[in-house]
């Protein structure tokens, strides 16, 4: 179980920002090839059909294998360091928020820190802060991974002094306003949607049966993030098609490109000219990222289950034995 949990005293705040860094930055690795590939569905004008003969891309395999043929395997993790900053950032911030949120509401509160009511604010107000925190990161990521070649941007340092220099300090937080619309109800709903999987398979599976409590975060975790995302994901296309903003340039071989005023101008573009489907482009490999990223952030993660707060947890515990044992406050048999 993620969150506050008055039966387990295991978890500090700084112990459940290291679990979400790390759970964030093993993830990240094995995702960001369908995150490229989502981005670019997101950013494509045209429809996303082999029958339009101007589409670039419009499947999984097709675009994973012409990204493969026109610009290399490394293709595939373009943006990957911005990426990790990310995910590790992200991860140390949502999480640390999250928990420390839900011990406020149980101790201050009459609010059970379990209650799913709890998770879902709790869960979107700790996701915003950590979108606030990791947004120019995030432009980053999303400018990486849409450049096609030559590359606009070669390094980190050179697409942060460039964006700085032209476009100014707000560019990096492009796309802010749809980011933090969506976020809450999507971190809320995921931690809401994972509380009541786990509450169900508690009730499904016998006690003798739950030894497999990481495969059961891993299910749950990833049932949790298609269900979160699928209803929020429009605000997430929003946001890429504004971080890309100032950036056309760099789209030209990639087909048509458009500039948006803000987000309901962007909505407005959107309905006129790609209709209601194209506010779900890329759904996709966005939910085969969602399903595996966020299976992996909850089967590494949680308390009581997860693989990292597991070990956290036992060396904490294994240092205090030893302390005990040298304080004279437990035998040596017993330390075992």
């Amino acid at each position: 179980m993620v969150g506050y949990d008055p039966e387990a005293k295991c978890v500090s705040t700084l112990e459940a920002a290291a679990a979400g860094s790390a759970a964030g930055l093993v993830s990240r690795v094995l995702v960001c090839p369908l995150d490229v590939i989502k981005i670019r569905f997101q950013l494509q004008i045209e429809q996303l059909s082999a029958s339009n003969p101007l589409a670039k891309y419009h499947g999984i395999l097709q675009a994973a294998q012409r990204i493969f043929r026109e610009e290399g395997l490394v293709a595939f993790w373009k943006g990957h360091v911005p990426a990790q900053l990310l995910s590790v950032g992200y991860g140390a911030v949502q999480f640390m928020v999250f928990e420390s949120l839900t011990k406020l509401v149980h101790n201050t509160t009459s609010y059970n820190a379990r209650d799913y009511f709890v998770h879902f604010v709790c869960g979107g107000l700790a996701a915003c802060t950590a979108t606030v925190a990791v947004q120019p990161v995030d432009t980053l990521r999303t400018r990486f991974a849409a450049q096609g070649e030559p590359k606009i941007y070669h390094s980190l340092r050179h697409a942060v002094v460039t964006m700085y220099q032209t476009e100014g300090p707000w560019t990096f937080y492009r796309g802010l306003t749809p980011t933090i619309i969506a976020v809450f109800p999507y971190a809320g709903l995921q931690f809401s949607f994972y509380n009541v999987l786990q509450r169900f398979s508690e009730w499904v599976i016998p006690a003798e049966g739950k030894k497999g409590g990481n495969v059961k975060n891993l299910v749950c975790g990833s049932c949790a993030g298609i269900f979160s995302k699928t209803l929020t994901y429009p605000f997430d296309l929003f946001k890429k098609r504004l971080q890309v903003g100032g950036f056309e340039h760099a789209r030209a071989a990639f087909g048509q490109v458009r500039i948006y005023r803000g987000v309901l101008d962007c909505i407005r573009q959107i309905m006129r000219e790609e209709g209601p489907g194209g506010f779900f482009k890329g759904l996709s490999p966005s939910l085969l990222k969602a399903a595996v990223s966020t299976g992996l952030v909850f089967f590494w993660y949680p308390p009581g289950g997860g693989k990292l707060m597991a070990l956290l947890c036992h060396e904490r515990s294994g240092n205090a034995r030893a302390l005990n044992v040298r304080s004279g406050l437990l035998g040596p048999y017993r330390s075992r």
